[in-house]
């Protein structure tokens, strides 16, 4: 049977589940691509993909990247395709023309070149000249220019697969069909539904997670209910082959609903929603199976006309970005937390909320968060395991909904003043934010040190990641009182949410300790809670919880912009690569090739996160898993730009030996000067305070001590921090 290549877009965070979806459906080689999942499968697996998937918005045949330098190389690659052989006689079509480079500065050029190129090819080959249609052509083009290369595809769905069909209005605020597939996946549902376990929603408003949660329950394909497909318009659509797919389905919907039903029911004390959700579930035929009334949250009960020992407690409730009033919000979640707790004992929950501190105003224990996306707005998944041992804390709304630095309210309740070592601490910061300012504006920096133990007493390092920020706290010397470091990091803590204009929440503290080796690559946490930062041209993820350092050290952005600005057209190779920021420069710089070398599969996941996050496939950027010092024994001069940032101390039993920096960095330079062809560069960088170069080294001709020029402002206070030299092999060896 022919195997096709095919890709599915999702929404951002929802790729690791619809990669299980697409295997389950019989897809083959299904692999993450950033908000999109590749596979490859014949026709039928593309059909039920279509009709099954609850969490892709599209399924693409791509065609290909081709050049697209301007309008005319876009132009002479789309006439390159043989369009006649995709395109169904007398089929409309639309150009979905995505994304902008030097020549083609508008989406509505370079739609029109597109469309050119295919009307054109078609005339040319006799057919008859395709129409446009805009508002439901019978097949889509979709037209992705990155750089100076259009990725060029079908999109076979004609419109979004979160649009079901059943839906003809929506709430205020609607959460897409796909989203609330995702979250009820994560959240166990299916599992809890083959126990006959309930489904509840205690703000259901227009009620999709209900309705997906039935049709999940009843084997009941999200699709059955369009009218409209993209695949109509293209020659290689099977109907024969549709049409089996599309009877299996209805065929499995009408068995599911001669069994058993679980309890779903849902409420809100918005009538007008309700309404809305009524006309949905009518609409879908599921008025038995799915219940929604007008209640307020206050009211919520756990139904009791029949045992209900375990189920799923799901709602979405209002962000404060547009439902609601941001300070009433902690006594709602506060609210809902009691209403689980009294309720919902032995039950599991699920909350969707835009602001994942407020999951603390419940008063419960979330045991697991995810990072979503609702469309364009960042959301958390945050799951409640409602056991005995997770006890409902009646102090947690009102901790909450405190504003920072304030007295509780109350009668004589007053603005707290900060102390006299916390204001002392925030003017400091204040000072340091104010004197970074212009830079920082100029330089388009969103990821700096604002404070580096500037002052003795507070000794902890504090690094802003655009509205978040992580606060470091260097273990404190024997001599001094524990008592006293503990009063100061209160100050700290105190001093940064009104000096930094920023929540609470969204400040991490950590403690520092001397680090050995791959300690400060421990794991310390597992939420995995990832978001990108912009720096220059990349998009890096950074997580603040999971791990010591956050993914991105800020003393190196220099460095990496400046291989950033050096790798055009050339090979680059990353040893020691960490989470590949530097490779996401290198890339985004117009690098030939890249290869990454580090022996942590946790970093090089990282990695390639970060490779998608910013659109690069790992074709041309290879990531290698391997001890850097035996992979160098094996290496050949094949790169033309090589960055060695080794840690200080390693002693990793994948090692073959343990490895100290200043003891053995003269051979591992050696070894990486042996990878570049000639007038090749080599950028050697280290973070050990008292580090010496090896003389042998420091007199090569071709060595240079550019530290001085790899640190910016926010670190002149300390340019000890790391040490950078730039190695260039002569063009000619004697």
């Amino acid at each position: 049977m022919e195997q096709e290549q095919w890709l599915a877009v999702c929404p951002r965070g929802v790729a690791p589940l619809l990669v299980e979806e697409l295997t389950a459906l019989g897809a083959e080689d299904a692999r993450e691509q950033g908000s999109a999942v590749s596979f490859r499968g014949p026709r039928a697996v593309f059909y039920r993909a279509c009709l099954w998937s609850r969490l892709a918005n599209r399924v693409l045949l791509p065609l290909g990247e081709f050049p697209a330098a301007d309008g005319d190389a876009l132009y002479a690659s789309l006439r390159g395709i043989d369009w006649p052989q995709l395109i169904a006689r007398g089929a409309s079509i639309a150009i979905d023309f995505h994304g902008r480079n030097s020549a083609i500065r508008h989406s509505r050029f370079g739609a029109q070149r597109s469309k050119d190129a295919i009307v054109d090819c078609c005339r040319e080959a006799g057919l008859p000249r395709p129409a446009v249609d805009l508002e439901r052509p019978d097949l889509r083009i979709s037209v992705q220019l990155r750089r100076d290369h259009a990725a060029v595809a079908l999109d076979l769905t004609g419109g979004s697969l979160h649009q079901r069909g059943y839906r003809q209005r929506s709430g205020a605020a609607p959460l897409k069909e796909n989203l609330a597939a995702a979250v009820l996946l994560r959240a166990g549902w299916p599992a809890l539904a083959a126990r006959d376990g309930a489904l509840i929603d205690p703000m259901c408003g227009a009620g999709t997670l209900l309705i997906e949660g039935a049709l999940m329950a009843l084997d009941r394909a999200p699709g059955l209910e369009r009218r409209h497909w993209g695949f109509g318009g293209w020659r290689g659509h099977d109907e024969a082959q549709w049409r089996a797919v599309l009877g299996d389905a209805r065929l499995r919907a009408e068995r599911a609903a001669d069994g058993p039903v679980p309890e779903i029911r849902g409420y809100d004390a918005d009538p007008r929603v309700i309404r809305v959700a009524q006309e949905a579930i009518g609409r879908l035929g599921l008025g038995k199976v799915v219940r929604v009334s007008c209640k307020a949250l206050a009211e919520v009960k756990r139904p009791t006309h029949r045992p209900l020992p375990e189920g799923l407690v799901v709602c979405n409730p209002p962000y404060g970005e547009r439902l609601g009033d941001r300070d009433s919000l902690p006594h709602l979640y506060g609210r809902l937390g009691k209403v689980l707790h009294e309720e919902f004992a032995g039950w599991q929950a699920a909350v969707l909320t835009g602001d994942s501190e407020l999951g603390r105003a419940t008063g419960l224990r979330s045991h697991r968060q995810y990072a979503l996306f609702n469309g364009a707005l960042p959301v958390t998944l945050l799951l409640f395991d409602l056991g005995a041992d997770n006890r409902w804390n009646a102090e947690a709304p009102a901790r909450a909904a405190a504003p920072a630095g304030n007295a509780p309210e109350g009668p004589a309740a007053e603005l707290a003043p900060l102390g006299e070592g916390a204001a002392m601490f925030a003017n400091r910061v204040r000072k340091n934010e104010k004197r970074l300012r212009s830079w920082r504006r100029r330089e388009g920096i969103v990821a700096y040190r604002v404070y580096d133990a500037d002052m003795p007493e507070y000794a902890v390092a504090v690094d802003c990641y655009g509205d978040r920020v992580q606060v470091a706290e260097y273990a404190a010397p024997k001599g001094v009182d524990p008592a006293a470091a503990a009063r100061r990091l209160e100050d700290v803590r105190a001093a940064l949410p009104e000096a930094l204009g920023v929540p609470p929440g969204h400040i991490v503290y950590k403690t520092r300790q001397r680090q050995r080796g791959s300690e400060q690559y421990r794991r310390q946490g597992d939420r995995g809670e990832f978001f990108p930062v912009r720096e220059g041209p990349a998009s890096l993820l950074v997580n603040l919880h999971d791990y010591l350092d956050t993914g991105l050290f800020l003393d190196h952005r220099p460095l990496r912009l400046r291989l950033g600005r050096e790798a055009k057209g050339r090979d680059f190779l990353n040893l020691f690569c960490y989470t590949g920021s530097a490779t996401v420069h290198a890339a985004l710089g117009g690098a030939r090739s890249t290869t990454s070398v580090d022996l942590s599969n946790s970093y090089l996941g990282w990695l390639r996160r970060n490779l998608a996050e910013n659109g690069l496939a790992e074709g041309r950027h290879r990531v290698v898993r391997a001890d850097v010092r035996a992979w160098l024994g094996k290496a050949e001069p094949a790169w033309d730009l090589v960055l060695l940032d080794p840690p200080s101390f390693s002693n990793s039993a994948a090692m073959a030996s343990s490895f100290d920096l200043q003891r053995d960095h003269r051979a591992l330079v050696e070894a990486a000067l042996a990878c570049l062809r000639p007038g090749g560069v080599l950028y050697f960088s280290n973070n050990r305070r008292r580090f010496r170069l090896d003389p042998a080294l420091a007199s090569l001709p071709g060595c240079e001590d550019i530290t001085a020029a790899t640190i910016d402002p926010d670190f002149a206070r300390r340019p000890a921090v790391h040490h950078c030299f730039r190695f260039e092999r002569p063009q000619a060896e004697s």
